[in-house]
């Protein structure tokens, strides 16, 4: 397969073998049984060309080492514990290549959605009708100057309609001290 791949186009049994003569002894009838058992199994097409074949990989180098770790990896009986053992024999290069490939996996980073506001503790309403991006909030009390025991500021927005009593929760009988006159401040 490393011929193959490395002409990267349909080449003849002859072409394999000629390459394959410069580093070492080999028959054509050893190539061609290779390259026929390589087509069997399905890793590569061939296509006739007079009385020759012409052979050409169905997949690239990369997709045939990823199908040949998940073949070991699902043969295993314990899969995390052979992870664990496959990374741990990883050098740094190949788990830095391990991360960068699990990011390109997972897609572009989407940014974590903003927490909400905490409006536990906030009273005061905005009529239905109001669009909360220009509602009245000439009503909301920031310049406080009587003595609570809760420290979350009070934003609750009122309607200038809103003239009922202070409904917040800090009531005489959670802080007897800040007692309050209906509808006061």
């Amino acid at each position: 397969m490393t011929r193959v791949w490395k002409w990267n186009r349909p080449v003849t049994v002859r072409e394999v073998l000629e390459d394959l003569q410069q580093e070492r002894s080999i028959a054509y009838t050893t190539v061609m049984t290779v390259l026929d058992n390589l087509h069997q199994k399905g890793w590569v097409r061939r296509e006739a060309e007079g009385r020759a074949y012409r052979y050409e990989a169905v997949s690239t180098r990369a997709a045939y080492a990823a199908a040949l770790m998940n073949d070991a990896w699902s043969q295993s009986d314990n899969p995390a514990a052979a992870l664990v053992a496959f990374f741990g024999m990883m050098s740094d290069e190949q788990r830095h290549a391990l991360r960068d490939a699990v990011r390109i996996v997972q897609g572009p980073e989407t940014p974590e959605p903003p927490e909400p506001p905490d409006t536990r503790g906030v009273t005061g309403a905005v009529t239905a009708d109001t669009d909360t991006s220009s509602a009245d909030t000439s009503g909301v009390d920031t310049d406080r100057t009587d003595t609570d025991t809760d420290t979350a500021p009070h934003t609750g927005a009122h309607t200038s309609a809103d003239t009922g009593p202070d409904t917040r929760p800090d009531t005489a009988r959670e802080n007897p001290g800040a007692a309050r006159e209906p509808g006061g401040r």
